[in-house]
């Protein structure tokens, strides 16, 4: 048999299961349970407008908040990272190691309970800050090691010319440096962002008042409440409403990128 006629059976017989397995859920499947269960209108009204102006909102507010800790706290630890001096890069190396390493729900579990136990003392917010403590954590040993890599893509050329110039090293990472990089890992960090929009999900173990509450928990209050798991499918079309957009926009970044270099 040709290789060409080896390959056509191949895809003819991948076509004929996936048509099988069409086939088999529209015939097999309770769709009338399924649509009682998951797709009630009258459950999925009693959602509105809290799903969009508390949990929506609140996803989106969490998201902004360990971002933006996670930048800061990230940026710090990729310029520790590539310190010339050896403690430095022992401690950053340790810490992005140690929280890479770990689960970010036992952090949040750590954070939001351990914490408040060993040492006396909860924040303002109590748990939910917490919580939002450890995703800025976690997410800055991720972000590190991005920025860390966006540094060292900036060609050598742009910082000689820079210290020829008589830029001081510090100038020269302030002005030349870092604004290069992070047009370099705009798409990675894009998508980081898009992570924690899904991360803030863990937020759920905290527990949470009914106005702080995110997508997640609203949406399990709401499934225990009603028996029905119809706040499920919503909060899901309510987490694709903000991700969407923004992995469009990741994978429009990337492809300007491209034709940048």
């Amino acid at each position: 048999m040709k290789p060409t006629t080896r390959r056509r059976l191949f895809r003819g017989v991948l076509y004929a299961i996936f048509i099988a397995a069409v086939v088999a859920v529209v015939f097999l499947a309770d769709w009338e349970r399924i649509g009682v269960n998951f797709f009630d209108p009258e459950v999925a009204r009693e959602a509105f407008p809290q799903i969009i102006t508390v949990a929506a909102k609140n996803t989106v507010i969490y998201t902004l908040i360990a971002f933006a800790g996670g930048v800061l706290l990230g940026l710090i630890l990729a310029l520790m990272k590539l310190s010339p001096v050896a403690p430095y890069r022992w401690a950053a190396t340790a810490y992005i190691e140690l929280f890479r390493g770990l689960p970010a729900l036992l952090v949040i579990f750590g954070f939001a309970f351990a914490v408040p136990i060993a040492f006396g003392w909860r924040p303002p917010g109590g748990s939910t800050t917490l919580g939002l403590m450890a995703l800025i954590v976690v997410s800055a040993a991720y972000i590190a090691e991005t920025i860390r890599a966006g540094i060292q893509a900036v060609p050598p050329g742009q910082v000689e010319a820079a210290r020829s110039l008589g830029m001081n090293p510090t100038w020269t990472m302030v002005s030349v440096v870092l604004p290069q990089a992070f047009r370099i890992i705009t798409p990675p960090l894009t998508n980081e962002l898009v992570i924690l929009i899904k991360d803030t999900s863990l937020l759920f173990i905290v527990g949470m008042a009914m106005q702080d509450k995110e997508l997640t928990t609203f949406a399990r209050d709401a499934v225990t409440m009603n028996a029905n798991a119809t706040p499920l499918v919503v909060a899901a079309l309510m987490y694709l409403v903000i991700t969407l957009p923004l992995t469009q926009l990741v994978a429009k970044l990337e492809r300007h990128n491209q034709r940048g270099r």
